[in-house]
């Protein structure tokens, strides 16, 4: 795709211009006849050269910055400024230049006669399928005020459980950097000082200090180099393999099964899928178009699968929670609330409700992560470093009983 600068005018006889993504200048010039848009003029937008100055980030659009531009969104329109003024004061006063542009192209297409959703969905990767289907259906039920702040909030929270998720996972792999970096100094700095000294003593060295002193000699020599590098391939070649269809389920599958961070890997995606099919069904997107965008934002492939396998039963005319208890990926008591959310016809109270209780078991599972892992961790480095000690001092033991 390229973008292509336009100018033309509206149906209404107003001069409008902007950007649109297309093929090619007839392709732009089509898409903007179906937007009620005659064009003057096509041009291929010039290639722009990025200084990016270390420190100060590329103007990368954060969650945060969509949760308070769809806040004050919700503001202002529940006020009664008409939506292109919003748009307006909205491209104004944000700080973000990236946003900002992609504020003033939304706005262009909505004077230009598109629909506010139909505009968003032109920026899929700052409005996701999820905002843009919401605007919709807040738009055709007349709420548009009360789906931006849902939307704010369903934002807000996804971020919090992302949070917690980083933070599960940053500590250990901090600590275990840590202890790794330690360790090999020792090996490559510390022990070849002793093994000067031990050769220069003669006679045999005890079995500990020679399987360090091989370990070191490894490390300093050309080992150190080809662990860094045998880690670098696997990790290439595992996101080469994420990026496949089979890999990534493979992967993914992996994941859910792995005793310590499968259990908090589970209950994040019930707690993601329950918030989420949650929010749009209140909002009023239909349960299939629901079960969709949910299922392509789960984030994990076994849990995306399980839900389309939901998506066409229900289709065929099945009810949500059979088919989702033979997924064997939720777990039963999440079926059982759906199942009395179906019969009461109250799905998204009883969603909400899931979605509220695994947050809270989330954060159970986080803390009992750290709490368990830290001392496995510390006993970990302190185990290593009291080995190294030991082989590097019994030849000393051993010299002062041979003088004694």
């Amino acid at each position: 795709m390229v973008t292509f600068r336009y100018k033309g005018k509206s149906m209404q006889g107003k001069s409008v211009s902007g950007e649109i993504d297309a093929e090619n200048p007839k392709q732009a010039a089509l898409e903007l006849r179906k937007q009620a848009i005659i064009a003057t003029e096509i041009k291929k937008k010039p290639k722009s050269i990025e200084i990016s100055i270390p420190g100060l980030g590329k103007g990368k659009i954060s969650d945060r910055d969509i949760v308070i531009l769809t806040r004050q969104m919700s503001t202002m329109i529940d006020a009664g400024l008409p939506l292109v003024q919003t748009l307006d004061i909205l491209c104004a006063q944000t700080d973000n230049k990236k946003l900002a542009q992609a504020i003033k192209e939304v706005k262009q297409s909505v004077e230009g006669g598109s629909s506010f959703a139909d505009a968003l969905k032109r920026h899929p990767k700052i409005f996701d399928d999820l905002y843009a289907n919401m605007v919709d259906a807040g738009e055709i039920g007349g709420i548009l005020d009360t789906i931006l702040m849902r939307l704010a909030q369903y934002i807000e929270r996804a971020m919090n459980l992302k949070k917690k998720v980083k933070s599960a996972m940053v500590y250990p792999i901090t600590i275990l950097a840590v202890a790794v970096i330690i360790v090999a100094g020792l090996l490559i700095f510390v022990i070849p000082q002793f093994a000067n000294l031990f050769t220069g003593l003669g006679g045999s060295l005890p079995l500990p200090t020679r399987m360090i002193i091989v370990a070191s000699e490894f490390m300093a020599g050309w080992g150190g180099g080809i662990i860094f590098l045998s880690i670098t391939v696997f990790i290439i070649i595992l996101k080469r393999c994420y990026q496949t269809q089979k890999g990534r389920m493979a992967i993914d599958r992996f994941m859910l099964k792995t005793p310590i961070f499968g259990i908090l890997i589970r209950k994040v995606a019930v707690a993601k899928f329950s918030r989420t099919l949650g929010t749009l069904i209140s909002s009023g997107v239909p349960l299939l178009d629901a079960l969709d965008i949910t299922s392509r934002t789960a984030g994990n492939r076994v849990v995306e699968a399980a839900l389309s396998s939901t998506r066409s039963s229900i289709s065929e005319g099945k009810t949500m929670a059979e088919p989702l208890s033979q997924t064997k990926v939720f777990p039963p008591m999440v079926v059982q609330m759906i199942t009395v959310g179906e019969t009461t016809g109250a799905m998204d109270n009883m969603l909400a409700k899931i979605a509220d209780f695994y947050d809270d078991e989330v954060d159970v599972a986080v803390e009992a992560l750290t709490s368990m892992l830290e001392p496995m961790l510390m006993v970990f480095l302190g185990v290593g470093r009291v080995i190294i000690e030991i082989a590097m001092y019994l030849p000393i033991f051993k010299l002062a009983a041979v003088l004694g």
